[in-house]
């Protein structure tokens, strides 16, 4: 049960931190580039959340998002 609670750890750690590398190229784009289409942005994040979401569904099936163990 403490593997599944870690895993969902890496999972919400990973999510953050792609969240936040993408908020940044995006807010880079916009702000110092050129305007992106608010549709184009939709997608983007759209993409972010379906990655996310086949993360979780593979730790509810008893996979590992890890390619290595502690053990």
């Amino acid at each position: 049960m403490i593997n599944v609670a870690i895993e969902i750890l890496w999972l919400l750690i990973g999510a953050i931190c792609l969240a936040g590398v993408i908020w940044l190229v995006l807010y880079g784009i916009n702000h110092f580039i050129t305007e992106i289409p608010a549709r184009i942005e939709q997608g983007i994040w759209f993409v972010v959340l379906l990655l996310i979401i086949i993360g979780a569904l593979t730790l509810l099936a008893g996979g590992s998002l890890r390619s290595f163990s502690f053990k």
